[in-house]
């Protein structure tokens, strides 16, 4: 768009059109989407004449599915209705329990981050596989919180807050980048600017901590929060809790942190979806009832210690056990 490049959406290609071994242009069939009860999109042909669009090349980026003919479909693996393996979403095991599935292959497209996480996942599944263990019990993860505080209004890493907004990537002007293949089209920031868009770091492996036996329910916390964040109320089903909040907590996919009962029977309630995690909460509060403690998160790989018994191994001849 910013070459302007116009983005025409919902048109299926069909149809190369050739003339005397010359292309001519292409046919696109005009669909729409449906969307069934579970949310999955499917692009449904509206009955439009096909479109034409003339051209002299094509350039064929619509993306690549999953393709498993050289899977025989009676060696027991199942496939569901988009050609994709049937598998348990936290083992990577298909219906053939010694065959596992990973990245795009799995669930389909993806990113590497998540190909990364099923590779991980299969190999502990697999370890304990080959060692005779359940491979649906997953060991837990080590975690770890450690306070961050250095002093009454000091913690040990940055916690001002900006309202500054993103900041865009610089590009190369369209007339000079269309004019040669080897133009770089996004410049980079400078180092002022990267060094700015980085202090937007919103600190996510920072936690507040609240401690509900030490709170005197004095409400500092709550003014001091920029965000509207946490609220004091009574308790009650989580549904009717979100709508009495300070502000209201519409983001049904984040889960709100809420205390034991308190002093007075109310209960603190955080709205995480919108927390900045920068402290002032920490430090306004004068019992230290709240906390910013640095969280440590290290899953079980495979080997070892991702099996429920670890066997000793027997000692070779002539070397000291």
């Amino acid at each position: 768009m910013h070459e302007g490049i116009p983005i025409i959406n919902y048109h299926v290609p069909k149809a190369f059109v050739h003339k005397d071994g010359r292309l001519q242009g292409m046919t696109f069939e005009i669909v729409s989407a449906v969307y069934d009860d579970k949310g999955r999109r499917k692009l449904v042909p509206t009955g439009a004449a096909d479109a034409f669009f003339e051209c002299d090349d094509v350039l064929v980026a619509v993306g690549q599915e999953n393709a498993f003919p050289w899977i025989e479909r009676d060696c027991g693996i199942a496939f569901d209705e988009w050609g994709l393996p049937v598998l348990d979403k936290d083992t990577m095991q298909s219906t053939v329990p010694n065959v596992f599935f990973g990245g795009d292959a799995a669930f389909g497209p993806k990113n590497i981050i998540t190909a990364v996480a099923h590779g991980h996942e299969a190999a502990v599944s697999i370890d304990r596989l080959v060692n005779g263990e359940d491979i649906r019990v997953r060991p837990p993860p080590m975690t770890n919180l450690v306070s961050q505080k250095m002093g009454i209004h000091e913690w040990s890493y940055d916690n001002d807050t900006s309202n500054d907004q993103r900041f865009k990537v610089p590009w190369a002007k369209a007339e000079k980048a269309l004019a040669s293949i080897k133009v770089e089209v996004e410049l980079g920031f400078d180092v002022a600017t990267a060094v700015k868009e980085a202090g937007r770091c919103l600190n996510c492996d920072v936690q507040t901590v609240f401690t509900e036996s030490v709170c005197i329910e004095c409400d500092a916390c709550v003014d001091i929060c920029p965000m509207d964040c946490i609220s004091f109320t009574v308790n009650s089903e989580e549904a009717d809790l979100r709508t009495r909040l300070k502000a209201p907590a519409r983001n049904l996919a984040q889960s709100l942190y809420v205390s034991g009962g308190l002093k007075t029977g109310r209960v603190m309630v955080k709205d995480e979806d919108v927390c900045l995690h920068c402290g002032l909460c920490a430090e306004r509060c004068p019992t230290g009832a709240w906390d910013m403690q640095k969280f440590l998160l290290k899953m079980t790989t495979a080997g070892p210690a991702c099996r429920d018994k670890t066997a000793v191994p027997t000692p070779r001849q002539g070397v000291p056990a």
